[in-house]
């Protein structure tokens, strides 16, 4: 199968994915999957800027990285650092809609042009086909089975006025009336999660898949290069070799050989960028509290978020000069609250961390979800938003993780005492439940159903089948 059109020109497969690091990541690990399976093809993979660091990944699998300039969460005090000099030139400060609307418009713009720019006017598009994330929703076609109706207000409005369609998906652009008879086949929908956490229901139309938990590769997620180079895809020596010297304190801390307990994991993700962990000193307070009243040890994953490392630089500052602890273990990590809490600021890939930590806390993000179902690793969810909250109901529904803690529990709003102690007692509680011998051996079972899953492999499986000719 040589895939090329009449011409003898390369097709082309645009991957194009927006999101935080959880929605994006994931689909370039296909679009690399597919670049090195189907190498015949041209292969394009369009996200924010700010995900740059997939770039020189991408590139290893001759896959073209295209970048729009949009932020990947519009958060208030993200839009604050945002120049708009033509807008502002002629009118006063903006409301946080109005530049939420400025951004949006510019990205549907410069997602068009980044489109344009791979198919320019080229007539023949045999074997070409692009593949999109759900926050990169560009033609109505792609959702009308879905949740078109939920974005008809503003999505209905882009495509009458920039793409001169119908508001409404089969309305005729002129009556609004309803086009039945042209409706398409239901487009091509892959999920990457397993019917081992989520049953595919009866009523799904033959076109929507469930592939599996889709993992990037290992090289990908260390945020250390020096640990990434040392990495050789062997862990049979779980705490000999595998991070650099710059972070082996984490691997001390880890062995904790003075300790009869592993540590356990705790890490929002994007949750702080995207507007939600606006009181870092509570959450750390909270980590105390819960020191304090245990033996527990934590290990806390930042994602570089600077209000939290700076949260962090600020207390481990005032514990050196009341000479209580020592000073930071390297840049990107510190230890906190009688060294009990390690916090790193970068990133060490869940499924070589989470085997060894007692239990994970953390959002309930597919990704977060994932990593820990797969090791095994009893879980405590605190969702914010979106998904976040089906994912973390399912997890205690599978019986692998307690109910889900409210937002207060790990953030409390203010950092007073008893504020803090209040939310310190609740996730206190739902630790020990996630330590108890039913959730535990629940986990381990579960992580049993999925050891032999390949989610990327089955999605790559599916596009060869249905897309390719």
């Amino acid at each position: 199968m040589d895939g090329c059109g009449g011409d003898g020109r390369r097709p082309r497969a645009v991957f194009m994915a927006f999101g935080t690091h959880g929605d994006v990541f994931p689909i370039a690990g296909l679009a690399a999957a597919f670049a090195n399976d189907q190498r015949q093809y041209t292969v394009v993979f369009i996200t924010h800027s700010a995900h740059q660091s997939l770039s020189t990944h991408l590139a290893a699998s001759k896959v073209r990285y295209m970048p729009v300039a949009s932020p990947p969460a519009l958060a208030a005090e993200q839009l604050d650092n945002i120049s708009y000099d033509s807008v502002q030139s002629n009118a006063g400060p903006m409301s946080f809609s109005r530049r939420k609307e400025i951004i949006q418009t510019e990205h549907r713009k410069a997602c068009l042009a980044s489109v344009e720019e791979v198919f320019g006017n080229d007539p023949s598009i045999h074997s070409d086909f692009i593949v999109i994330n759900f926050f990169a929703l560009v033609c109505w076609t792609d959702i009308t089975h879905w949740m078109w109706a939920l974005f008809m207000e503003s999505w209905g409005l882009w495509r009458n006025d920039c793409l001169n369609l119908s508001p409404i998906p089969y309305t005729d652009p002129v009556t609004n009336l309803p086009l039945w008879h042209v409706r398409a086949e239901s487009p091509l929908l892959l999920y990457g999660f397993s019917k081992e956490i989520v049953e595919r229901p009866g009523y799904w139309p033959s076109s929507a898949h469930i592939c599996g938990f889709w993992f990037l590769p290992m090289a990908w997620q260390f945020s250390c290069d020096k640990c990434r180079e040392l990495f050789s895809g062997d862990f049979s020596s779980p705490f000999e070799g595998i991070l650099c010297a710059n972070h082996a304190g984490l691997e001390d801390f880890l062995m904790g050989s003075s300790y009869s307990s592993l540590p356990i994991f705790i890490g929002l993700s994007s949750i702080g960028s995207m507007g939600f962990l606006r009181n870092p000193k509570s959450f750390l307070m909270v980590i105390k509290a819960v020191i304090e009243s245990t033996d527990y040890r934590f290990i806390l994953f930042s994602s570089g978020y600077q209000p939290l490392d700076s949260a962090i630089r600020s207390v481990a500052s005032l514990a050196v000069e009341s000479s209580v602890e020592a000073p930071a273990l390297s840049n990107d990590s510190t230890l906190l609250f009688n060294n009990r809490l390690f916090c790193l600021s970068g990133s060490i890939p869940y499924s070589w961390l989470f085997p060894k930590c007692a239990a994970a806390i953390h959002h309930a993000g597919s990704g977060s979800t994932a990593a820990a179902l797969f090791a095994g690793t009893p879980q405590v969810a605190c969702p914010f938003l979106l998904d976040q909250f089906y994912w973390a109901e399912r997890l205690h529904w599978l019986g692998v993780a307690p109910e889900p803690l409210k937002r207060q529990h790990l953030i409390p709003d203010i950092d007073d005492v008893a504020s803090v102690n209040k939310a310190a007692d609740v996730l206190l509680g739902a630790i020990r439940s996630a330590l108890s011998p039913e959730i535990k051996a629940q986990a381990t079972v579960i992580a049993q159903r999925l050891a032999s899953e390949d989610g990327i492999g089955e999605a790559l499986r599916i596009l060869k089948e249905k897309v390719l000719p």
